[in-house]
């Protein structure tokens, strides 16, 4: 265990923090179909920023294989194909956002996005599942996923209506093509070195715990309150890139 945390570089103490955040995240991405990064990312930074993004991405593969595996039979296939289309153009349009605004800017413009999308979720009809609302919803995760760490949202909020085992199972597999899509680019790019693998291997532990305790909770949630913690969720996330926005000022 000490030379994996010598070379992490960091403290015993920093790792269970993190270690806890990564049990924590997969409790209730497994429970709801996301919030993993939401919950890990800030703590991983906190301690060793320089593992980001490459160790939240190699931490997702196991928690969004897991997710989208355990519930397969009830994967929307459409939103595999149609979130993914509108996710490619949503990465590159991410990348060129980050090139003209600055970080501040675009954090509240996508916290305030996510927050007024929340509010209009509570007062509007079921939203109408789609190809053109999941490529939609795929874009507007892929922009935000790219430029703020926080892609989930958008997918959420689509499939707020829909069983828990179709929420779950649908953003799991979603969420793995667009991690695994992410990972290859940035090894092509040469972002991923040895700190990457070990830190994200070293806490898939954590994670696989946290997917395993997540099946506990599916039978209470799925009794009415999954769209309710989806909805918080969201507007957490929001209110946490505003927040965060806010501090850079």
């Amino acid at each position: 265990m000490e030379s994996l945390l010598d070379a992490v570089g960091i403290s015993g103490f920093a790792f269970v923090l993190i270690f806890a955040a990564a049990f924590l995240g997969a409790l209730v991405q497994g429970s709801i179909g996301f919030g993993l990064n939401l919950i890990v990312v800030p703590v991983i930074a906190l301690f060793r920023p320089e593992a980001l993004p490459g160790a939240a991405i190699v931490l997702a593969l196991p928690m969004t294989l897991g997710s989208a595996a355990r519930e397969w039979a009830h994967v929307d296939q459409s939103a595999l194909l149609w979130a993914t289309l509108g996710r490619l153009p949503g990465i590159g349009i991410g990348i060129w956002i980050v090139t003209v605004l600055d970080a501040e800017a675009l954090a509240l413009a996508i916290g305030a996005t996510v927050i007024f999308a929340v509010v209009i979720s509570l007062a509007s009809p079921t939203i109408q599942i789609t190809r053109s609302s999941q490529a939609a919803a795929g874009f507007m995760g892929g922009v935000m996923g790219t430029s703020s760490s926080i892609g989930g949202p958008p997918l959420a909020l689509l499939y707020q209506h829909s069983a828990g085992p179709v929420i779950r199972s649908t953003l799991g597999a979603a969420f793995l093509i667009g991690t695994a899509l992410s990972l290859i680019a940035l090894l092509a790019a040469g972002e991923i070195g040895r700190l990457h693998w070990q830190l994200g291997f070293a806490l898939v532990p954590g994670v696989l715990l946290g997917l395993w305790a997540s099946r506990h909770l599916h039978g209470w949630l799925d009794r009415g309150w999954i769209r309710p913690c989806v909805l918080i969720l969201c507007g957490v996330a929001g209110l946490a890139v505003v927040v965060g926005g806010l501090i850079k000022l």
